[in-house]
């Protein structure tokens, strides 16, 4: 019974040591994260361009991973996980593309979503390793073998019939990201605008004029419900009550505006892709 229950002991150890070993998965952060310094801002910056103009123009989804190694876990295991964490490319559709590096390791592997792998199949993924990559890698250019990969990957992409991207302003409410209503130059222009159309109007009229007005630019621009409606009551409350909440304001004292903070601006995550092992891996 000791036996048993010292090999039971001896198991459990082996995975959660097995466990412990693997490398984490990074957030999603950005089209291209380098956690090895490999790539300099610039070519991180021309390939997420490359990478953002795809998305674009054919909806797809391509984001690149580099990192020192995998350690004990083997690539293709690493990259399923990453692409399983990130889904990469649209919902239903799956059609992104996954390149991950482990530098220290000298391994690679194109991962590819369902809907990719009638174009990008596992030999054509292994062309693009061993003709575009690897030969770049082994002369020590890492910038130059990941944007030749990428460039060739994409254009199989541009090669296969997919749905059509959805519209910039109804993908993603990003256009008002940055845009926070409590801030004391969008209060001050609501307070002019509400200000004149509460003088046209009168003060419920004019107040609903400015809500309405504002909700329907947040829509054109957004193209969200929700964020229509909170931008139209915050322009209502304001018109209509601005004044009996600047004399409050003065009475108590001084108000400082909002936090400062800034946002990403240009966050990327992904569209909710699917993957299953689909792709090809490679060394140098």
């Amino acid at each position: 019974m000791n036996v048993a229950r010292a090999a039971f002991v001896a198991l459990l150890l082996c995975f959660s040591c097995a466990a412990a070993a693997d490398v984490a998965v990074p957030p999603l952060s950005g089209r291209v994260i380098d956690q090895t310094g490999t790539l300099s801002s610039g070519e991180v910056a021309a390939l997420t361009q490359t990478l953002s103009d795809l998305e674009k123009r054919k909806g797809s989804q391509i984001a690149v991973l580099i990192v020192p190694t995998t350690d004990q876990e083997s690539i293709e295991q690493f990259s399923i996980r990453v692409a399983e964490a990130w889904k990469i490319g649209r919902k239903k559709i799956d059609d992104g593309a996954l390149l991950v590096v482990a530098k220290n390791d000298r391994r690679l592997r194109i991962e590819v979503g369902y809907g990719l792998e009638g174009a990008l199949t596992d030999a054509t993924a292994r062309r693009i390793i061993d003709e575009d990559i690897t030969p770049k890698f082994k002369s020590g250019d890492f910038a130059g073998g990941i944007s030749a990969g990428v460039d060739r990957i994409i254009r199989v992409i541009d090669g296969e019939k997919l749905p059509a991207p959805a519209p910039e302003h109804w993908r993603s409410p990003g256009l008002l990201n940055n845009i926070d209503p409590f801030n004391p130059f969008v209060i001050a222009a609501l307070f002019i605008a509400g200000g004149i159309l509460r003088s046209t109007l009168g003060r419920l009229f004019g107040s609903l004029a400015t809500g309405g007005f504002v909700g329907l630019l947040a829509w054109f621009l957004v193209g969200s419900l929700g964020l229509s409606v909170i931008f139209a009551i915050i322009a209502f409350v304001l018109t209509m009550f601005g004044e009996s909440i600047a004399s409050a304001g003065g009475r108590g004292g001084t108000w400082s505006g909002g936090s400062g903070g800034s946002s990403s601006g240009g966050g990327f995550s992904g569209g909710g892709g699917s993957f299953g092992g689909g792709g090809a891996s490679g060394r140098w």
